[in-house]
């Protein structure tokens, strides 16, 4: 988590979005971006939260665990705040490609490929290595549809041999945020999620 030094520098030219372009935005292009990804019927299958904290089910160790595993997959993102809520998960992902983005990505495929070609005579922990890899589903189109779609079907897969009915809501929500004043005041929000919970929209009483 950055502090508002770091985020101040981190916002300076790079990140900074015109509100102009955002009529006709293309979610591959640099920026950060406020995710929101709801279970299924908002089914309880991530856990629970008593007195403020959250307590991950083993469903919701994964959610947990691939989403920092995203940079892994996706060399030119970055990650923000995130949380895992009973029934949804909130994070902040940034976009920062260079020019060498596109070709580093086809060369990782690639080397992926040949990697599985010659698995016959790897090593036990290079398999293992590769299983990481093969998680998540990179596309090649590097935007931020295509990164969720990844994240969500790495998740659903290990989650339904806990809850074979697993399963999220078909979309999600994104927000751009335009500026260091919108990034911290997000950050603040997703840390203080669990404690906040029961006045949460998502929160269903029992």
């Amino acid at each position: 988590m950055k502090n508002k030094t770091e985020s101040k520098e981190f916002f300076k030219n790079k990140f900074r979005i015109n509100s102009a372009r955002l009529q006709n935005w293309d979610y591959g292009w640099n920026g950060s971006y406020f995710i929101t990804i709801c279970t299924k019927n908002r089914k309880y299958y991530f856990g629970e939260i008593h007195d403020g904290i959250m307590y991950l089910s083993e469903a919701g160790k994964f959610a947990d665990q691939f989403w920092y595993e995203i940079p892994e997959h996706f060399q030119f993102i970055e990650l923000g705040e995130f949380v895992v809520m009973p029934n949804h998960i909130h994070g902040i992902l940034i976009i920062n490609k260079n020019e060498n983005t596109e070709t580093r990505n086809v060369e990782t495929r690639h080397l992926e490929t040949k990697h599985v070609e010659t698995r016959h005579v790897e090593t036990r922990h290079a398999l293992s290595l590769q299983i990481g890899k093969d998680r998540f589903q990179n596309q090649g189109k590097n935007t931020i549809s295509s990164i969720i779609g990844s994240y969500k079907s790495a998740v659903t897969k290990n989650a339904r041999k806990i809850f074979p009915d697993f399963g999220w809501q078909t979309r999600f929500h994104d927000h751009i945020i335009r500026d260091e004043k919108s990034y911290n005041w997000i950050c603040e929000y997703i840390k203080n999620n669990p404690a906040n919970w029961k006045d949460d929209k998502f929160y269903l009483p029992e």
